[in-house]
C-alpha cells in the first residue's frame, strides 16, 4: 500500500520466497466489505506491524468461514466452504491464526477441528493484550482515555461460547478509562440482536428489537464510548445509539480502534 505501516503480505507470497508467517490474520467478510469495519482491519494491520508481528492474510484465497450458513441451518453449504478453507490452510501449513471476528473465532476453533482443520486460534482482544504485557505496543497516548467512561458489550461467541470475559476489560483498563458495566454483563450479557444469522434478515415483530434494548442499557451507564470486539455487534449498537439520536454524543468502537489512537495510531 505505499507505507510500512499498511504492509500486507498475503501466505502465498511469503510462501513463493520461502517464509512463513508467525500468524494469518484472518480478516472475514466483515473486515473485507463492510466500510466501518474496514477500518478495524486497517488498524490491526497497523498494530501487528507497530507490534513487529510477522504476519500475513490470505488475500483473495480467504472465503467465509461458513459459519453464517450453518446457523441459519444450511448445513451442506458450511460443510463445503469449511472443507475448501480448510484445504488451502493445511496446504500452507497455517498453525496460528488471530482474527477480529468471535463468529470466525469460534468456527474457526471449535468446528473445523471435526473436519480436519487443527489449529491455534486467538482473538484479537487476546493477541493485543498480550502485545501490550511484552511491551511491544506502549500506548503512550493513553492518556487521552483517562477516567473517560467506557461501557463493553460482551460478544455471545466471545463470551458465553468461549469463556473470554477478562482480556477485553483488561484492554480498556490498560487505558486508565472509566470501566462502567451495564446491568447485564459478563455470563449474563444481552445479545445485540445479530446473532444466528439474524444479521442478515430483518427481525421479527415484536415490541422492541434486541438491539435497542441493548443499546439503552448502554446508553444508561452514562459512558461516552461503547467498545465493542464484534463486527455484528458494532453495527447493531451503532444503529442502536443512532435510535436515540445520541450518534453525535456517544461513540461506538472495537477494541483495536481504541487501542490504536492509544498507541498513536
Amino acid at each position: 500500500m505505499g507505507n510500512d505501516i499498511y504492509n500486507v503480505p498475503t501466505v502465498a507470497e511469503l510462501a513463493a520466497k520461502g517464509e512463513t508467517a508467525e500468524v494469518l490474520f484472518w480478516v472475514g467478510c466483515a473486515g473485507s466489505y463492510d466500510e466501518k469495519y474496514k477500518r478495524v482491519t486497517k488498524m490491526m494491520v497497523k498494530l501487528l506491524n507497530k507490534a513487529g508481528v510477522k504476519f500475513a492474510v490470505l488475500g483473495p484465497e480467504e472465503a467465509c468461514t461458513g459459519d453464517p450458513a450453518r446457523r441459519a441451518g444450511n448445513e451442506f453449504l458450511f460443510q463445503m466452504q469449511a472443507a475448501a478453507n480448510i484445504q488451502i490452510l493445511n496446504g500452507y501449513s497455517i498453525k496460528k491464526i488471530v482474527t477480529a471476528c468471535p463468529h470466525c473465532f469460534n468456527v474457526l476453533k471449535n468446528e473445523y477441528p471435526e473436519l480436519g482443520g487443527n489449529y491455534e486460534v486467538i482473538h484479537h482482544s487476546v493477541l493485543l493484550r498480550q502485545l501490550i504485557d511484552e511491551g511491544r505496543l506502549k500506548l503512550e497516548n493513553a492518556g487521552q482515555f483517562k477516567d473517560r467512561k467506557i461501557t463493553y458489550h460482551d460478544s455471545c461467541y466471545l463470551g458465553r461460547a468461549n469463556g473470554i470475559y477478562d482480556e477485553p476489560r483488561e484492554l480498556l483498563k490498560t487505558l486508565e478509562a472509566d470501566l462502567s458495566e451495564m446491568k447485564r454483563s459478563r455470563t449474563r450479557g444481552l445479545c445485540c440482536g445479530a446473532g444466528g444469522a439474524q444479521m442478515f434478515k430483518e427481525p421479527e415483530n415484536g415490541s422492541k428489537d434486541i438491539n435497542t434494548e441493548r443499546s439503552e442499557e448502554a446508553l444508561k451507564t452514562g459512558a461516552k464510548t461503547i467498545a465493542s470486539a464484534c463486527p455484528f455487534c458494532k453495527t447493531m449498537l451503532l444503529d442502536g445509539v443512532k435510535h436515540f439520536n445520541k450518534e453525535d454524543e456517544v461513540d461506538v468502537k472495537d477494541l483495536a480502534e481504541l487501542i490504536g489512537e492509544a498507541e498513536g495510531l
